[in-house]
């Protein structure tokens, strides 16, 4: 997760918040818009019945918890929680937080049942080919340099242990370097609706990058609309509009976040089995979930896998899932049966 601001990480997933004006009620409580930047990324919180003495309170607890949540599970803070477990060559069990414990413990249950596509080890390839701290690199990396930071991922090496109330990591594999980026937005989005419960909000959507979570209704008393974009950095069109109430929802993209080399695009989406930036046609993957955690770890392996791998995994798993790829020169998309019941509308 990035601390400076950069294009989004994941295909945007917009928020639509108006109806139909004929039978939108006379009387509308309106919604209160705090935003703000985080994780590389930006914050979006929209909430009913919130004054303005108390949205200004709500936002800087918001930003609070967010940047407590960016000192544990950044990759781009040195002295964050998870990088001094990255830098340590302990094999030891090592101390961490219960959210840190939560969010690898659901990233490997993903990764397990993905065949390791969703893998949070994948730190070391990210780094290599310029999407973590280390810069861009000026050439494409060599198979040599590709096979050594291969060797230092794999989930096998890491290990969640809860122990008489305590949490603790535990790596085999000294060089071994966790990188939660890939379902950090979601996590964020998740606490940002614990908090809206601890608050006493009841009407709200939360979102962290591409990341959301609703509950109740919307300012004009129907349930909160969310659009996927389509998968172009040129246009802000929508593909998709679903109804998300009481879900999660993340999307995960080929075509925001890359850049140019050696004549070839290169995303930041990396294949841990062959150590590379993707290079299928699947270029958007969206699932719902009962966890924007959920979600974003599902639709990060779903990317990984390509169109059809992806297809079944969805069955396999009984997931909500909408897919948009690349036939030719045209678009198209898919959706799971489960994801169906939530579509409201779909782009043709």
């Amino acid at each position: 997760m990035r601390t400076l601001m950069i294009s989004a990480l994941a295909a945007v997933v917009l928020t639509i918040g108006g109806c139909d004006s004929s039978t939108t009620p006379t009387a509308v409580t309106p919604a209160t818009v705090l935003e703000g930047k985080t994780m590389g990324t930006f914050w979006r919180v929209s909430v009913i019945g919130v004054d303005g003495a108390r949205a200004d309170a709500l936002r800087r607890k918001v930003q609070a918890q967010l940047d407590a949540d960016d000192m544990q599970l950044s990759t781009w803070k040195a002295n964050s929680a998870l990088m001094r477990f990255n830098r340590s060559d302990s094999t030891a069990p090592w101390p961490v937080s219960e959210a840190i414990a939560d969010i690898v413990t659901e990233s490997l249950r993903i990764g397990s049942k993905t065949g390791g596509a969703m893998d949070i080890t994948v730190g070391p390839l990210v780094n290599l080919w310029g999407f973590g701290p280390d810069k861009q690199p000026v050439k494409t990396p060599s198979a040599e340099q590709i096979a050594a930071a291969k060797a230092r991922t794999g989930l096998q090496h890491l290990t969640v242990i809860n122990q008489a109330g305590s949490q603790y990591l535990q790596k085999d594999l000294p060089g071994l370097y966790v990188d939660l980026s890939t379902v950090g937005e979601g996590y964020a989005a998740d606490h940002l609706a614990h908090l809206m419960a601890q608050e006493g909000i009841s009407r709200y959507l939360v979102s962290v990058g591409g990341a959301l979570v609703s509950r109740g209704m919307n300012a004009s008393g129907r349930p909160w609309r969310v659009a996927i974009q389509k998968p172009t950095d040129r246009e802000n069109a929508v593909q998709a509009i679903v109804d998300i109430n009481g879900h999660g929802i993340s999307t995960s993209g080929s075509y925001r976040n890359y850049y140019e080399l050696d004549g070839r695009r290169i995303s930041h989406v990396i294949d841990p089995q062959t150590g590379e930036p993707i290079q299928h046609k699947l270029v958007s993957v969206t699932v719902i979930a009962p966890t924007a955690l959920e979600a974003d770890g599902w639709d990060t392996g779903l990317m990984v896998l390509g169109t059809e791998k992806a297809k079944e995994v969805v069955r396999e798993q009984g997931l909500a899932a909408y897919f948009i790829y690349k036939q030719g020169e045209t678009f198209q998309t898919w959706m799971s049966p489960q994801f169906k019941p939530f579509l409201v509308g779909d782009a043709k």
